[in-house]
């Protein structure tokens, strides 16, 4: 007989989904079989699977141990000893922003994935996995079970908060509050032109999975997109803005400003080449200059207000193009 006592990272999930990553190998079929005979028991009781497991619920599992083998993943030292060096060898001391038992909050530099683009890849994901492995909120064995998650994705070159669920309740929190856009996603960046007024744009954004890239018309359809934004300061050629990411798609802020002829600078894809070689030379920029600058949210009745660092690149060039100064600061953190 096996017992496993659900511990706060495995709560708030079905029964019949926990089982199905425990027995990895079982067909579902056969796990309700097992539920429906009390060959697995839930507080010592029957159950149908669709009970959500709290924390200290007591799951018994009464297979003989080459049965039990058979239907679990059951990795041998060496698998778990490749494990653990493989996390070891990736660990790096993320920049948090925020964290409690629940959730984590990571300032994402340029260059790193969020999620995997293919099998070979070290993203977020890993990353954030080797952090809490090193700090001891995980334990190898609890990823048979459950893999933290970022739940939010920002573009590879695309800097600043992602959120992350560090159990399966911090996951089905922040999953929720994404999805029915109640977190308020606050962006910075700088723009080609003058921009003198707050404004809140609209439109239907249609992508080209070829191309990875998607274009805005202004009828209301499918895929339908606001975005606010406020400008912050300006030099008569380019405006820092605060963008309020009011709807969420991919490439979103970058295609809807490039709609209205203020594409980011560094931006390639959507924006004015000429005009961004000019900062390629001056600055060494190469991608768009965006950062996911803050994140206001409320979780586990706490309002969080959650504030990334402004790139060194990024101050390099407001610094530059005379658009820091005294009250910028002040002015990108008012409520708008």
């Amino acid at each position: 007989m096996k017992e496993i006592i659900i511990n706060d990272k495995n709560a708030n999930q079905r029964l019949d989904k926990y089982l199905c990553k425990y027995l990895s190998n079982a067909p579902l079929s056969f796990i309700y079989k097992m539920l429906r005979k009390k060959n697995i028991t839930l507080n010592n009781k029957k159950s149908d699977g669709k009970d959500v497991l709290k924390k200290n619920d007591v799951i018994k599992i009464f297979f003989s141990d080459d049965t039990l083998d058979k239907f679990t993943k059951n990795k041998d030292s060496k698998e778990t000893n490749a494990l653990e060096s493989y996390y070891k060898k990736i660990y790096k001391a993320l920049d948090v922003i925020y964290e409690d038992d629940n959730y984590i909050f990571i300032d994402k530099a340029s260059g790193v994935l969020t999620q995997k683009a293919k099998p070979s890849d070290v993203s977020l994901n890993e990353l954030v996995i080797a952090y809490l492995l090193h700090t001891g909120f995980l334990k190898i064995e609890d990823l048979e079970s459950f893999k933290p998650s970022v739940c939010n994705r920002l573009d590879r070159n695309t800097t600043g908060i992602v959120a992350c669920g560090k159990t399966i309740k911090g996951l089905q929190d922040l999953s929720l509050g994404f999805k029915e856009r109640s977190f308020d996603k606050y962006y910075i960046t700088i723009v080609k032109g003058v921009i003198d007024k707050p404004s809140i744009i609209m439109g239907t954004l249609t992508k080209d999975n070829k191309t990875n890239k998607v274009t805005i018309t202004k009828n209301k359809g499918e895929s339908y997109i606001e975005t606010g934004y406020t400008p912050i300061a300006n030099n008569g050629q380019l405006t820092l803005l605060k963008v309020h990411l009011i709807t969420g798609k991919t490439h979103q802020i970058r295609a809807h400003l490039a709609s209205i002829n203020h594409p980011l600078i560094g931006d390639y894809k959507y924006g004015d080449a000429k005009f961004n070689n000019i900062f390629k030379e001056k600055y060494g920029l190469s991608n768009q200059l965006l950062t996911a600058y803050e994140l206001n949210c409320k979780l586990d009745k706490k309002d969080l207000q959650c504030r990334s660092k402004i790139p060194k690149q990024f101050l390099n060039i407001l610094e530059g193009e005379g658009l820091w100064e005294p009250g910028i600061q002040e002015a990108l953190e008012e409520k708008h």
